[in-house]
């Protein structure tokens, strides 16, 4: 059985998103956000006390993950016939990889700084201008995609991969942060082919529930403030 730690619209929805798009059976550990702050004793499963954490199997063999996109290779590459995953000789396999990462190190980073700027910081430590240059980041980086989905519907391979999984959870994050109007036109429309599938839909649905369900706020973590 597969174990995810999760707060509400953090990184970790990237792994929870592949669960739904897999269909795996898993158990959802909500965790009000941040963890590190408000669940304490969840620095004893992850030290770094962020999420996500997936732990699957049992000592000596047990599988533990806390990086959002190594765990959507992870799990693409395990269950190759869902097709979720690119492998060699596949020509597409390197673009494949390149955009996976690309979610998290390029479109994911500058976006963890305008939150951090522009809204967890108290309001004495705010920078807005750190916010303003970190959203330009985003956005200019963010031309690779829109030049990308402009010729195809999805990233690579011709279709959806788990590299569309992380690159749509740094759209999310945008979107949450109000900077969707500025996306291009082409990334607007693969945004929304995004949020139409089924399994984008089922991990929005099973977040709340169990959020619900473990008494955790609904609050998404990007949305909360000091």
């Amino acid at each position: 059985m597969i174990h995810l730690y999760h707060c509400v619209s953090a990184r970790s929805f990237r792994p929870l998103w592949m669960l739904e798009e897999l269909r795996l059976p898993y158990v959802l550990h909500m965790l009000p956000f941040p963890p590190r702050a408000h669940a304490r004793w969840f620095l004893e499963e992850n030290p770094l006390g962020t999420v996500p954490l997936l732990v699957q199997g049992k000592a000596p063999h047990q599988v533990r993950m806390t990086e959002s996109a190594a765990i959507c290779q992870y799990l693409a590459a395990a269950h190759p016939d869902a097709g979720l995953d690119v492998r060699p000789p596949d020509p597409a396999f390197g673009a494949y990889l390149n955009w996976l990462h690309l979610g998290e190190a390029t479109l994911t980073f500058p976006q963890t700084l305008v939150l951090r700027y522009g809204r967890f910081e108290p309001a004495d430590r705010k920078q807005p201008q750190v916010v303003e240059d970190y959203s330009r980041w985003f956005l200019a980086r963010l031309r690779a995609v829109e030049a990308a989905v402009a010729r195809s519907d999805y990233l690579c391979a011709g279709r959806f991969t788990a590299a569309d999984v992380s690159v749509g959870y740094a759209l999310l994050l945008a979107e949450h942060l109000d900077l969707e109007p500025q996306f291009g036109e082409a990334t607007r429309a693969y945004w929304q082919r995004l949020q139409q599938r089924p399994g984008y839909q089922r991990a929005l649905a099973a977040q709340i529930e169990a959020a619900e369900d473990q008494d955790v706020p609904t609050t998404p973590a990007p949305d909360t403030r000091p």
